[in-house]
């Protein structure tokens, strides 16, 4: 993590939990419920990418019933990035203080986001860890396990930046954090996505701090991950990899 020194923090302010959705109808109202339980003061922002399931709909019927959740609807399905860059504008066009990743299939505990949400008083940016003592997976093949641990070994060898867990998808960010990172240039999707904020955040010296967190396998619904999106984190990583050593030896900025 980078040193904070002494540096002061603001308070926390509103916080927005960003939930990106594709095809979650049997996963969205049990995250939503859970996490009203968990954090009531936070307001929830289902990203939904236009999931043929019906997924949008149901969030728009929680929405209706509780004041505190509302819907992102997008046109089609574009990657958990842009579904992320999305939510990020619009918490900031509508004010919020606190931008929080988290995703619909209880992956992530919404139990455990106070513990983020706390860490980050002192922080810019707060990742949940899997791979720092205290943190685990619970009923994880062996391979995705070996996958992740390696993308995110990978990630912070090549691209030097001193997180254990770079790839995970559980954050908070304080507004400003997000404001410095230059969204507008972030093209990466899938889960190079959060690599690629990660790598930002270090380089603009932003304080990031890991907190160990319990990341389950979902149990309705199929994963994400895909072949397409593991090439588009290694050649992208190794290509930022790369460059960073190249602006080091010539004197440049980082591109």
């Amino acid at each position: 993590m980078n040193d904070g020194g002494e540096r002061q923090f603001g308070p926390l302010g509103k916080a927005l939990v960003i939930i990106p959705t594709y095809n979650e109808a049997e996963n969205i109202k049990p995250i939503v419920t859970r996490l009203r339980a968990a954090v009531p003061e936070a307001d929830i922002l289902v990203a939904d990418d236009n999931s043929p399931d019906g997924t949008g709909k149901i969030a728009d019927t929680i929405a209706a019933d509780d004041s505190a959740v509302q819907v992102l609807h997008r046109e089609g399905k574009e990657g958990l990035g842009a579904a992320y860059l999305a939510g990020f504008r619009w918490g900031i066009e509508h004010g919020y203080d606190v931008l929080v990743e988290m995703d619909a299939d209880g992956s992530h505990q919404p139990e455990e986001l106070p513990r983020l949400l706390t860490a980050l008083k002192g922080a810019d940016l707060v990742l949940g860890s899997r791979w720092m003592p205290g943190g685990r997976v619970v009923n994880w093949p062996k391979h995705r396990e070996m996958l992740s641990r390696g993308g995110s070994t990978y990630s912070r060898l090549l691209l030097n930046v001193p997180i254990r867990d770079v790839t995970g998808g559980f954050r908070a960010f304080r507004k400003e954090t997000l404001e410095e990172l230059d969204l507008d240039q972030v093209s990466s999707q899938g889960y190079c996505f959060q690599v690629d904020l990660a790598r930002r955040a270090v380089e603009a010296g932003c304080h990031v701090v890991e907190v160990p967190i319990t990341f389950v396998e979902r149990e309705i619904g199929d994963s994400k991950m895909s072949r397409d999106i593991v090439v588009e984190a290694l050649w992208r990583v190794t290509a930022w990899g790369l460059g960073s050593r190249a602006d080091r030896l010539l004197g440049r900025k980082p591109s």
